[in-house]
């Protein structure tokens, strides 16, 4: 690759890091996890993990067409953004909705959808 190119993606992303502090905490977090969400995989993964109202070890693989490793890339980042909890139990990880952050992303989205939809123009 071209190492022109290279270096302008790397200023770009060092870019994009550091004007993250120029928001709100709330805005960071909701990007967040909008980011985590940003995928039908992860939906569907926390849709059953929802229904399960357990821990689920290893079979999710069985109900969502992908491969275990996408699986697990996707559950990565759920579990990065917190919207997941994962437990190792022998040589599998036990995965389970993170109620707290589930709360947080209720109060976050009806903040935000109030906001937005009190807002008149046009």
């Amino acid at each position: 690759m071209n190492p022109r190119i290279i270096l302008i993606v790397k200023i770009r992303y060092i870019m994009a890091i550091t004007k993250v502090h120029k928001f709100n905490k709330e805005q960071v977090r909701m990007a967040e996890l909008a980011k985590a969400l940003g995928h039908p995989a992860r939906i569907a993964i926390l849709e059953i993990l929802a229904q399960r109202q357990e821990c689920i070890c290893g079979d999710i693989t069985d109900q969502i067409p992908l491969a275990q490793s996408t699986v697990s890339q996707h559950l990565k980042a759920l579990k990065k953004a917190g919207v997941v909890k994962g437990e190792v139990e022998g040589v599998r990880v036990c995965y389970c909705i993170n109620e707290d952050a589930a709360d947080e992303l209720k109060e976050l989205l009806g903040l935000f959808i109030e906001n937005i939809q009190s807002q008149t123009c046009c």
